[in-house]
């Protein structure tokens, strides 16, 4: 079965949160602007999220001048307490969406 073309899809295989971090680890140099046109997100949830994520110990920001250069953890651990989850990793996480690791 098919879904009209008009109807848009009610949901997606990776949350926002995993979005901004592939889009960091793509850029690390990254504005916030640029992270919610990449993401389809607002600038406010994007800057959210960074917060989120560096709280959680996924990436961390320093400042370069005017602008700031996020540097993701690729072996921080997932989250999610689910058996398929267990000792997997950013790293493993971003390779699978494809994410440029090299700038982390």
């Amino acid at each position: 079965m098919t879904r009209p073309a008009e109807q848009p899809a009610r949901w997606t295989f990776l949350t926002s949160h995993a979005r901004v971090l592939a889009a960091v680890a793509d850029n690390p140099y990254a504005r916030i602007r640029d992270i919610a046109e990449d993401c389809r997100l607002t600038e406010r949830a994007v800057s959210g999220i960074l917060s989120d994520l560096e709280t959680a110990g996924y990436l961390s920001r320093t400042r370069v001048g005017r602008r700031t250069a996020y540097t993701v953890s690729p072996d921080a651990p997932l989250r999610h307490p689910a058996d398929q989850e267990r000792g997997r990793t950013v790293a493993d996480t971003l390779g699978i969406v494809g994410a440029d690791q090299r700038h982390s």
